[in-house]
């Protein structure tokens, strides 16, 4: 296994938050865009280091920590924390400032792991990632510590089953893979999919709430298959708990040939935390605390 240069193992883009990118509020970025941005420069930096297509396995521990403004500047900086034998893990930062101040503040951080597959889509060696200062020692002990419990809440997650019974709020998308939604690889792209994580999860949380929820955290996004393009994609969001600010959403991402309609495979899965703002731009009461 090879070992490479340092330089290799890091990667910032930089660009302007576009009026297309806002969310139904009309005032801040979406965070399915955000996630957008996240997959795109993990993707990048992990593509860069591998020297090889690579898919999207997992995206965890996404806090929104302040929000992103049209025409804000951004700065998306990925690099790698820590390599398997074919897997890399990438920690994501967000930041953002208004272009005439240039004071960059963070926005999100998180951590992705990427697969390196050759061109037959069976995962490939990757050459081994060496920490060299004391932050990386850091970064890199934080990212294996996670691989353990992140087993053990997939797990978890795989093993709890819901049922059309009750009255949880539920709002299921449907819709064909759209050739624009394709990556290298020919399949849907993990940024967009997580896109249309929030989307379902907006709707579901706005129908219960007001269409002021928006999105804090999204956590615990695996990636089992990939999203054939021309095949039909089924978003399922359901909220599983509230508190008196906040609604935490399951989401269910499924895919199929359109002949194989209703025998659809489970692709990806995330918990997401959605909270409902005042009038203030903060995260009141709401009604987001009334479901039982």
């Amino acid at each position: 296994m090879s070992v490479q240069a340092v330089a290799d193992d890091r990667i910032t883009l930089r660009f302007l938050a576009a009026p297309s990118d806002v969310a139904a509020s009309g005032l801040t970025i979406a965070a399915g865009r955000v996630l957008e941005w996240i997959d795109k420069a993990g993707y990048a930096c992990a593509v860069g280091w591998s020297g090889s297509y690579c898919v999207t396995a997992y995206v965890g521990d996404i806090r929104f920590n302040t929000p992103i403004r049209p025409g804000n500047l951004i700065e998306a900086h990925a690099r790698i924390v820590h390599t398997g034998r074919t897997s890399m893990h990438v920690l994501v930062t967000v930041d953002a400032t208004d272009v005439r101040e240039r004071d960059f503040r963070a926005s999100t951080q998180c951590l992705l792991v990427f697969v390196a597959i050759d061109d037959a889509g069976v995962p490939r060696g990757v050459p081994q990632w060496v920490p060299r200062t004391e932050r990386d020692l850091l970064l890199s002990a934080r990212a294996i510590s996670r691989i353990e419990p992140r087993r053990i809440i997939r797990t978890a997650m795989n093993e709890q089953a819901y049922t059309d019974e009750g009255t949880t709020p539920r709002t299921v998308f449907r819709f064909l893979a759209a050739p624009g939604d394709a990556n290298w690889g020919g399949n849907a792209h993990g940024g967009t999919v997580m896109r249309w994580i929030d989307e379902a999860a907006f709707a579901c949380a706005a129908s219960w709430s007001s269409d002021a929820a928006v999105a804090v955290y999204s956590g615990g996004i695996h990636f089992y298959h990939p999203i054939h393009i021309g095949h039909i994609v089924e978003v399922d969001a359901r909220i599983i708990h509230t508190s008196s600010r906040s609604m935490h959403l399951s989401i269910l991402v499924r895919s199929g040939a359109p002949g194989n309609a209703h025998n659809l495979q489970l692709t990806t899965r995330c918990l997401t935390v959605m909270v409902e703002l005042n009038s203030g731009g903060q995260a009141g009461p709401g009604r987001s605390g009334r479901w039982r």
